[in-house]
């Protein structure tokens, strides 16, 4: 599996806040144990009566944030957000599964879950880009904090957060009722991806969450592209790349991309697109990097937005050099 780049999954697993709570450690080691394409049945596989619609959105919400997603079960019935409305399981495949209805009764979930999908097909570009790195270089999508503060014995010990790709860092919800999540923020300034308040890490945080909210910071001096909303990865979309940028710090981030098909990328049909920020020039510029090459369409109508504003810059790449400033 390690030589040949499979995708795993974490089995058949029971529906339990526990299952939940262990598998965010599961998923770290399962990267750095050289299987880096990893992911669980959303809810999990077996149902039991802690399966409600809160155990649901938690794990559909980390689920987001792992390389294989998928909404996967022993009921299928179970695995619909849009199913939760109604409190109705459906016919029940194993005897010793009960539950009070009402628990499943929660129209909460169908929109808390809409906003996570929409949120995992903007971040494709990200998404797709950490997986050609894991190519190259090995890195696992999900990494343990260690590997990118080696130096932080916080940071080390800490297994119930991670690093998606370099710059996300994400802290799942695993207790039931769950108010608020105490995390952990590495050295450096963090941005808030909800609010895009800024603060300092190096210490724990306590924040607060909702049902909605699962904490999600982003490393001051990153660079964060976001697609528009996609059905499905193939889907023909009109609509700008966004580039958000996080400052603080100069940052650097390469978009790669290649048809998604085929593997025509080994014989040079894939294109980077280079994208650099000097902070203290607030200067933004993106380039093609060398050896690629632009692929279709020609055009590339995009956008970008210093975290913590609402105005955003339009223009459109086409291969040649642009600088923006800011």
């Amino acid at each position: 599996m390690q030589r040949y780049a499979a995708f795993l999954w974490s089995g058949d697993v029971q529906s339990t806040w526990e299952t939940l709570r262990t598998h965010v450690p599961v998923a770290i080691n399962t990267g750095l144990s050289g299987i880096p394409y990893w992911g669980t049945d959303i809810g999990g596989f077996i149902p039991t009566p802690e399966l409600t619609g809160e155990l649901y959105v938690r794990w559909f919400q980390f689920g987001t944030f792992c390389p294989l997603f998928r909404s996967h079960g022993r009921n299928w019935h179970l695995r619909l957000p849009w199913g939760w409305n109604t409190g109705d399981p459906g016919p029940q495949e194993t005897a010793n599964y009960t539950t009070n209805l009402n628990e499943l009764h929660n129209p909460n979930v169908e929109p808390i879950c809409k906003k996570y999908l929409e949120l995992r097909y903007r971040l494709m570009p990200y998404i797709y880009t950490a997986a050609r790195e894991c190519h190259d270089t090995g890195l696992p999508m999900i990494r343990a904090l260690w590997l990118h503060y080696p130096d932080d014995a916080i940071a080390a010990a800490r297994g119930d957060e991670y690093l998606f790709g370099r710059d996300i860092l994400v802290a799942p919800v695993t207790e039931k009722g769950a108010t608020n999540r105490k995390l952990y923020l590495p050295r450096g300034a963090w941005f808030d991806f909800w609010t895009e308040q800024k603060i300092d890490g190096g210490h724990e945080i306590d924040r607060p969450v909702d049902l909605a909210t699962m904490p999600l910071y982003l490393r001051a001096g990153s660079i964060q592209p976001l697609g528009p909303v996609k059905q499905y990865t193939d889907e023909a979309v009109d609509g700008p790349l966004t580039i958000v940028i996080y400052p603080g710090a100069d940052a650097a981030f390469t978009l790669y991309e290649d048809d998604g098909k085929t593997f025509d990328y080994r014989r040079g049909a894939w294109m980077g697109i280079s994208m650099t920020w000097r902070d203290a020039e607030r200067r933004f510029s993106i380039r093609l990097t060398p050896r690629s090459r632009m692929l279709p369409p020609a055009r590339r109508p995009m956008q970008v937005r210093i975290a913590g504003q609402s105005s955003t810059r339009p223009f459109t790449f086409e291969g040649r050099p642009n600088d923006l400033r800011f």
